[in-house]
């Protein structure tokens, strides 16, 4: 095997966990600085601990495979010379399939619509729902049609580097966990944009809602174009339909569009459940397919250069797919704006029983979901080139990368199983789609209609919301025009991250764990920031290439991806300095609103001072009682003293069957305790937990 350079095996290496560890460890010291992380409390110190193994689990996955990788042998291009392309699959299997897939989905989102009471029930589930529940949604929101098609494409271009932006997030991890999780909790916002209004003004929240919705929008206009150019093929090369990317486009908007107008945010949960089991099976499907038709796992090893089995691209080329690039705009830009920015994903852990469900959501996300979805989404275009290696006659190493994923499951499944696999694709646009539909009827609502449309009955903004779920589809639709003018997706969704994120990082991350940022700085930010960035655009020859690590620039789409970079730093840099010369805020302005201050936001949300004395959970039927103030319940003292618990405190009552995910569960505060073997809950508690009459119910004190 030739040795390779330095700049392909190890600065890569380098370079991620030294710049990736001063972010990891300055957001430890800043959690532990400010109290965020209390080391008194038992639960904290485990997250102190999982925070630290995470980093040194991804550290170890990236250098042992790099190793695998380095003392790999030569190709052996003598695999699959047995094997054959499956036949084609019939219209009528294929479309029975599929549609009995949408049929189902649709099912879905009108069974759980009967959920909706609220727009809180429509936006956030009820806040009930348990962390394994939210952890699986999760991956279906994460996991897109665009990943199968993009990560495939670049996995068949470059190998397993392409599932590199997947193992970036746990860097973010201290400060999202204790820092902006907490937060967006306990301050019982609706949307981001209400968070600026809150931490810094009107101004701020309007600028907000302008950049997030563009944001939202963008990710709604590519769902619906990866799905239209994943079926495309299908129905053209296998089916003999002649149908355009428009028929295709508005086909799939339809019918997303319907059930999460009508499902709301407990749809979207249990839906991307179900969507995010069939999506890991799928991958994890096709991927034993493909080593099954290479002739198994050696084979399938053996087929590989060894550039192509290295976890990290080079250093800095080529310019369309190297590390520095690519770790700047996927791993840093677009990983914050996932993670702190994505109004679909945080209303899944506004939807968290509790701040600690949501870090265990995140966690067991980060930790072990994510790795398993790189795998999930790249797999195709590792089996892809394994294939053109050895039978270049069946998959020509000059393929067309976006449609490498359709291609590889054609040649590797069966007719049925193909059907399943592109119907698994379909529940990825779903998964996503539907997400960002419901996020954006909620920034519409929340940030724009509620302020003008006051005073109004909770059932008025509820059906508002189903019609913006409806206009955002139409929205999503027509923004996939200007997508379309790009060679690829990769390339579009690149430039729609390193163009539409950074100021919004900024702007929170100096908002949460900046005690200095002022509401001035914050508008300079969006504003002198977004100039800056449109500057580098027009000179990037002069502002981004100083930065571009020796990238060289693309005259058709210059500096894609170091882009991010020079956008990161312009924004933070205006921010910054805007903030210190002008006056800093009041303390009490930002009460409960920063990582400083983050005792007394429980305060806040509780209403009280919290008990965290540890208890025990308690079982009991439970009995109606009109008598009882609105949203509290009452227990025996000898349930309250099992509890640990004080009249005032907050508990969490769920019918006891765990494996119902908190469907059936609402929060409460306790009354005073009265005697009786049964719970008694105020009328609205009743409601809102949604109980089968004459279960059990569970009650754990939450603090």
């Amino acid at each position: 095997m030739a040795q390779m350079d330095f700049a392909r095996t190890w600065l890569p290496y380098l370079y991620q966990y030294a710049v990736g560890g001063i972010i990891f460890f300055l957001g430890f010291w800043l959690i532990w600085k400010s109290g965020a992380a209390n080391r008194q409390r038992r639960s904290d110190r485990f997250w102190l601990y999982a925070l630290l193994f995470g980093f040194v689990w991804f550290m170890a996955l990236h250098g042992g495979s790099s190793i695998a990788a380095l003392n790999s042998g030569p190709v052996d291009a003598s695999v699959g010379a047995g094997s054959e392309v499956a036949g084609k699959p019939s219209p009528m299997l294929f479309f029975a399939i599929v549609i009995g897939y949408i049929v189902a989905v649709l099912g879905f989102g009108a069974y759980f619509a009967r959920y909706n009471k609220s727009t809180s029930d429509f936006f956030f589930g009820g806040r009930r729902f348990s962390w394994w529940l939210i952890m699986i949604s999760i991956v279906a929101t994460g996991v897109g049609s665009h990943s199968f098609l993009k990560y495939s494409a670049k996995g068949f271009q470059h190998g397993f580097s392409a599932s590199m932006t997947y193992t970036n997030d746990w860097f973010f991890m201290p400060l999202f966990m204790f820092g902006w999780l907490p937060i967006v909790y306990f301050t019982g916002i609706k949307s981001i944009p209400e968070y600026f209004e809150k931490r810094f003004n009107r101004p701020a929240r309007i600028l907000a809602t302008i950049a997030i919705l563009g944001y939202m929008l963008g990710y709604i206009a590519i769902g619906f174009l990866t799905m239209a150019k994943t079926l495309q093929p299908v129905l053209v090369d296998f089916m003999g339909f002649n149908l355009g990317l428009d028929a295709i486009v508005w086909t799939v908007a339809i019918v997303a569009g319907v059930y999460i107008t009508f499902g709301g945010q407990t749809a979207v949960i249990f839906t991307d459940l179900l969507q995010g089991i069939i999506l890991i099976i799928g991958g994890f499907l096709l991927f034993f397919l493909g080593l099954n038709w290479l002739g198994g796992f050696d084979a399938f090893w053996g087929a590989l250069p060894a550039s192509f089995k290295m976890p990290l691209a080079h250093f800095n080329e080529p310019q369309d797919f190297n590390f520095v690039g690519v770790f700047w705009q996927d791993g840093v830009a677009g990983s914050i704006g996932f993670l702190f920015l994505n109004q679909g994903l945080i209303m899944r852990f506004m939807a968290c029983r509790s701040v600690n469900e949501g870090r265990k959501a995140v966690a067991g996300n980060a930790l072990f979901l994510l790795p398993l979805s790189a795998i999930v989404v790249c797999n195709a275009g590792w089996v892809g080139r394994a294939i053109s290696t050895a039978r270049p006659d069946i998959l020509s190493p000059d393929a067309v990368p976006d449609e490498v994923f359709t291609r590889v499951a054609a040649i590797v499944s069966s007719p049925m199983v193909f059907a399943f696999l592109i119907a698994a694709v379909v529940a990825a646009l779903m998964s996503t789609v539907d997400t960002l539909i419901n996020a954006v009827a909620a920034i519409t609502i929340n940030d724009i209609y509620r302020p003008i449309v006051k005073n109004r009955k909770d059932k008025h903004y509820l059906k508002a919301a189903m019609l913006f779920s409806a206009l955002a589809t139409l929205i999503g639709v027509l923004a996939t025009y200007p997508f379309r003018s790009f060679a690829t997706l990769y390339e579009a969704h690149a430039k729609f991250h390193t163009t539409l994120t950074p100021p919004l990082v900024a702007a929170v991350f100096l908002g949460v764990f900046w005690r200095r940022y002022t509401s001035k700085a914050v508008i300079a930010t969006f504003i002198g920031g977004v100039a800056l960035m449109v500057l580098g655009q027009v000179f990037p020859e002069y502002l981004i290439a100083p930065l571009a690590h020796g990238v060289k620039m693309d005259a058709v789409h210059p500096f894609k991806y170091m882009a991010a970079l020079y956008n990161l730093l312009v924004c933070f840099g205006v921010g910054i300095v805007v903030a210190l010369v002008t006056k800093a805020p009041s303390t009490a302005r930002m009460d409960g609103l920063t990582v400083f201050s983050l005792e007394r936001a429980r305060e806040l949300f509780k209403g009280g001072k919290p008990n965290y004395r540890t208890g025990k959970k308690v079982w009991a039927g439970y009995t109606e009682d009109a008598s009882l103030a609105e949203g509290t319940v009452a227990v025996s003292p000898g349930a309250m003293e099992t509890m640990a618990a004080e009249p005032g405190d907050m508990v969490y009552v769920t019918d006891r069957r765990w494996w119902l995910g908190g469907l059936r569960s609402t929060h409460a505060k306790l009354a005073p305790s009265r005697e009786g073997d049964s719970f008694s809950l105020a009328p609205d508690v009743l409601g809102n937990g949604h109980y089968v009459p004459g279960t059990i119910l569970r009650i754990e004190k939450e603090f």
